[in-house]
């Protein structure tokens, strides 16, 4: 049987305002609507960023606590909510996993080389990953290229990151020149990636498309949305960001891969 696609909608990010794009949700009422779209769209989990007052990211707990309740309110429990941890060049790590600890979300995504600092060492880690294992917190890993694959095999290896269900997360062309993603991009990681963790993938720009149908034929999952590309397949701007989930809904049911509910992905990363 064809594993079910999960295919996260990330609405926001961190950086986004509204004269990018008049659809980008801000508020939580906002991101409570455009969930609702996306869940209908196929999206069963939603990668949540919020802003303060004036618009910047912010890993504020009681801010998280406020999206989370009316994002549920709006969806219920067909839609996994993912928190982000993200530094956005305003948080260090301390930061960053005390927000985890407070919040204590269903599920978090965490950058690993932004949490693999010297300040926090291998027994910070250590302890740090032991508590979203112990607490079953479904954890996504971010990697952004080979080398943090390897560091994160390695961190396995040598037991730093105990064994759970970890889902880990490549991201195509964070790096590159002009921030531009390719299909091609995946290769390294899929080819390197030798352990049981699931993967998914997410891309910047036009080619976000491409490169998720190239993750959803080689067994992947997908992320998209307008955290990382306002485009459509064909070039044009996505009216919103249902648009651009439905096209790998579509891309999904042409490959033959039916789309994960939130109750299975729930089940798939159970501790």
């Amino acid at each position: 049987m064809t594993e079910p696609l999960i295919l996260t909608v990330a609405p926001n990010g961190a950086y986004k305002q509204a004269a990018d794009h008049p659809a980008l949700p801000l508020t939580p009422g906002q991101l409570a609507a455009d969930a609702k779209r996306c869940l209908d769209a196929g999206a069963a989990m939603l990668h949540l960023h919020i802003r303060d007052p004036e618009g910047r990211h912010s890993l504020d707990a009681e801010g998280y606590r406020e999206a989370l309740r009316v994002v549920h309110a709006a969806v219920g429990d067909a839609l996994v909510l993912q928190v982000t941890s993200e530094a956005a060049k305003v948080y260090a790590a301390p930061a960053q996993m005390a927000m985890v600890h407070s919040v204590r979300p269903e599920a978090v995504s965490v950058g690993l080389r932004e949490l693999d600092q010297p300040g926090i060492g291998a027994a910070g880690l250590a302890e740090f990953f032991g508590w979203l294992a112990r607490e079953r917190v479904m954890t996504q890993v971010i990697l952004y290229d080979l080398a943090d694959l390897l560091r994160w095999q390695a961190l396995r290896a040598d037991g730093t990151v105990p064994d759970a269900p970890w889902f880990l997360l490549f991201v195509l062309g964070r790096y590159s020149v002009g921030q531009v993603s390719s299909p091609l991009d995946l290769l390294p990681f899929v080819q390197a990636h030798g352990g049981p963790e699931p993967w998914a993938m997410c891309a910047f720009g036009a080619t976000e498309h491409a490169c998720a149908t190239a993750a959803a034929a080689l067994g992947g999952h997908v992320r998209v949305g307008f955290e990382n590309n306002l485009l459509l397949k064909d070039g044009r701007t996505a009216p919103d960001n249902a648009a651009l989930v439905m096209q790998s809904a579509e891309t999904a049911r042409c490959l033959g891969r039916p789309l994960a509910t939130a109750q299975q992905v729930r089940q798939r990363f159970a501790a």
